[in-house]
């Protein structure tokens, strides 16, 4: 675990699989929550507001309040409501959030 990000990874020994954010490889827990599993990964931004710009990762964590919306293979879905699988293509709506 790296102590400078606020989240962990709660089951550090499960078998990892790649996935790609934004062209960039990415090593997740195979059937993790998306959403915990990003966060977990250091990813804080999933997606750009259309208005302002303002960066949004999740808050609910039980897909009520859609801040977690990510491109899952060309797809818009709500992260916390997926599971991660081997060769997912995310990519962040909107372009991409500085971090």
């Amino acid at each position: 675990m790296n102590a400078a990000l606020p989240f962990r990874d709660l089951s550090p020994d499960a078998p990892r699989v790649r996935v790609t954010l934004d062209g960039a490889p990415l090593d997740l827990p195979d059937g993790a929550n998306l959403a915990a599993a990003l966060l977990a990964a250091g990813v804080g931004s999933f997606r750009a507001t259309p208005v302002s710009g303002a960066p949004r990762g999740p808050f609910c964590m039980m897909g009520a309040c859609f801040d977690c919306l990510i491109e899952v293979d060309g797809v818009t879905r709500q992260a916390c409501m997926m599971q991660v699988g081997a060769g997912l293509t995310l990519s962040r709506p909107m372009g991409k959030v500085a971090e």
